[in-house]
């Protein structure tokens, strides 16, 4: 029920002075990309945070407790106005699992997850969400359907306005649990339920099968070949990625344009499977006159290009 502009106190030690409070305003919520935590969902106050309140109460007006001070964003060491508490019920909750189990077990749904780009909000509409953009093999997600490019919406009537919302809302689910979840396929609604599994320390992507040699060139600037042992070895390609390789980009073309780079795999378009330079080229023939949404695997992760 936190709102940002709501007035906060930060209770703390500050450089080991004392015990001392500060004021300030809620300055934002569901703050993420710190680098603090893989799972960040922080609650940004102006209050005069320092060294030495980590682990201090943010409290409101009323004195209820909402934060655990936790950072600061400083170039001095001292404060800026740029604090992070970690809100209080996830706190409690971590807190509860440790004592009671003594150890975190995270929900895993199994999906690779991006936000909706400008290019990709033509394809939803006005909603927002988490775009899957791909699927771990037999994970939870795989086994209800789910498929790449359905844009998650709600999990359990929670509403999931980005990629780390629906990361955090997990996250904070344990294994085994029942979720149901909301997704937007081909401009309509639908509903699963899901039984996420636990979340392991390493995961592997999913694609599809091998192909032969081959070069395509659909995209002004772009050719592609087939994947082979020689080609995964000359682009450090894994085993697990499948598609067609990216083996020449022309500079100021369309392809370099839109974002396309030499060694990245594209392994779909809308919902064709590419195995092949032939599948790409077919693809964009059954797709003529339409924007397109290639999936792509490259050396930084999993991505979404849309050709118009």
């Amino acid at each position: 029920n936190v709102l940002i502009g709501d007035v906060v106190f930060a209770i703390g030690n500050p450089f080991g002075v004392g015990e001392s409070i500060t004021q300030g305003i809620v300055s934002a919520l569901n703050k993420s990309g710190i680098g603090i935590n893989d799972y960040e969902n922080f609650i940004q106050t102006d209050a005069s945070i320092n060294p030495g309140n980590s682990g201090g109460a943010l409290v409101d007006s009323r004195g209820a407790l909402i934060g655990i001070n936790t950072a600061i964003l400083s170039r001095t060491g001292g404060n800026h106005g740029i604090g992070f508490a970690i809100p209080s019920d996830m706190a409690k909750k971590i807190a509860k699992e440790l004592i009671e189990k003594g150890s975190i077990k995270r929900g895993f749904l199994g999906v690779g997850i991006q936000d909706v780009s400008e290019d990709l909000k033509e394809s939803y509409g006005d909603n927002s969400g988490a775009v899957v953009i791909s699927l771990e093999p037999q994970s939870p997600a795989a086994k209800a359907g789910l498929m790449v490019w359905d844009l998650i919406t709600y999990v359990n009537n929670k509403k999931v306005s980005s990629a780390t919302e629906l990361k955090n809302l997990i996250g904070m689910l344990p294994p085994n649990e029942k979720v149901t979840i909301k997704f937007i396929r081909d401009k309509q609604e639908r509903v699963t339920q899901i039984t996420l599994a636990e979340l392991k320390d390493s995961k592997s992507q999913n694609t599809q099968n091998t192909s032969k040699n081959g070069s395509s060139s659909v995209i002004d600037g772009l050719s592609v070949e087939e994947l082979t042992p020689t080609l995964r070895q000359r682009y450090q390609i894994p085993d697990s990625i499948n598609g067609v390789v990216i083996t020449r980009i022309s500079p100021n073309s369309k392809a370099s344009e839109v974002g396309f780079k030499v060694g990245d795999i594209i392994a779909q378009v809308e919902n064709i499977t590419i195995r092949k330079p032939a599948d790409l080229s077919n693809a964009f023939t059954r797709l003529k006159g339409k924007n397109k949404r290639i999936l792509i695997y490259s050396s930084s992760g999993t991505k979404t290009i849309v050709i118009k």
